[in-house]
């Protein structure tokens, strides 16, 4: 069954689609066949990506691969009721058509719209990018400002519990695997780093999902965005770019971690797994 990979949480700028870009990749390089849904309509992050991916393919000459395209067309109606039923037929439509694909990835607005909604219901593996800070830590939970405790989780928090709730309702077999991952590490602000490690090991055993290592704070990823490139596209002899700082040599050991916690079935992430303990 095409297994469904959906990044979301309700916070522009936090890694969402730079992440998706990089998981897509990594899946399609241990010879997977995956499929891309951006339901961020305004924005269109991840279909720019894909699109200047494809550019820069066709103009360097370089071969690089591709993931299926689903477009899911916004309501034209102006009825909520309407307008939320034709979202839901358009997004089935949607994934029907990549129902041969091993993988789907989903990358999701930092909103809470329907169409966002209704991806995390059909999700086997959420992944919460969230910048290391109290401000996206909001996102997860609330804390009490006097005693800095947690007092309860957060709307998307709540969200995410019932696309569980639903998931295990409608009887689909296995859970839905949510893993949250700290981006834009820094060496520095070594308290607030440490302060905010605690309150997600404290949360992730309270509200249910898996703490994962992100991305840290380099220039180098949105360098890449213009040209379509992911970190796992460089290094290699045949690569388009090489790699030029040990920085970015690191940068790509982070991708792979990730891959390798994220712990995808039947062994997806086995090649992605072994590269990065071999590194």
């Amino acid at each position: 069954m095409t297994h469904v990979i959906v990044l979301g949480n309700e916070k522009g700028g936090s890694g969402k689609s730079t992440t998706a870009m990089h998981v897509i990749v990594a899946l399609m390089k241990s010879g997977k066949k995956v499929g891309a849904v951006d339901l961020d309509i305004r924005q269109g992050s991840l279909t720019r990506y894909i699109e200047n991916r494809k550019k820069f393919s066709e103009i360097k000459g370089k071969e690089l691969d591709l993931p299926v395209m689903a477009e899911v067309k916004p309501s034209s109606v102006d009825s909520r009721t309407e307008s939320q039923a034709q979202e839901t037929a358009n997004l089935q439509e949607a994934l029907g058509t990549l129902d041969e694909c091993d993988f789907v990835v989903i990358d999701c607005p930092g909103a809470n719209t329907h169409l966002s909604r209704l991806a995390h219901l059909h999700a086997d593996t959420i992944i919460t990018p969230l910048n290391d800070s109290f401000v996206d830590f909001d996102l997860l939970a609330r804390i009490d400002p006097e005693t800095n405790k947690v007092t309860g989780p957060s709307l998307y928090s709540e969200m995410v519990w019932t696309a569980r709730k639903h998931r295990a309702m409608s009887g689909v077999p296995g859970g839905i695997d949510w893993v949250v991952m700290r981006n834009r590490l820094s060496a520095t602000r070594a308290r607030n780093k440490k302060t905010m490690g605690d309150k997600l090991e404290e949360l992730s055993s309270r509200i249910g999902f898996r703490l994962a290592r992100g991305f840290g704070d380099r220039v180098i990823y949105r360098e890449l965005f213009p040209i379509g490139l992911t970190l796992l596209d460089l290094g290699g002899v045949d690569s388009p770019v090489r790699l030029s700082t040990m920085s970015h040599v690191t940068a790509r050991l982070e991708i792979r971690s990730l891959v390798a916690t994220l712990n995808l079935p039947a062994g997806e992430a086995s090649a992605p797994a072994k590269e990065a303990a071999a590194a």
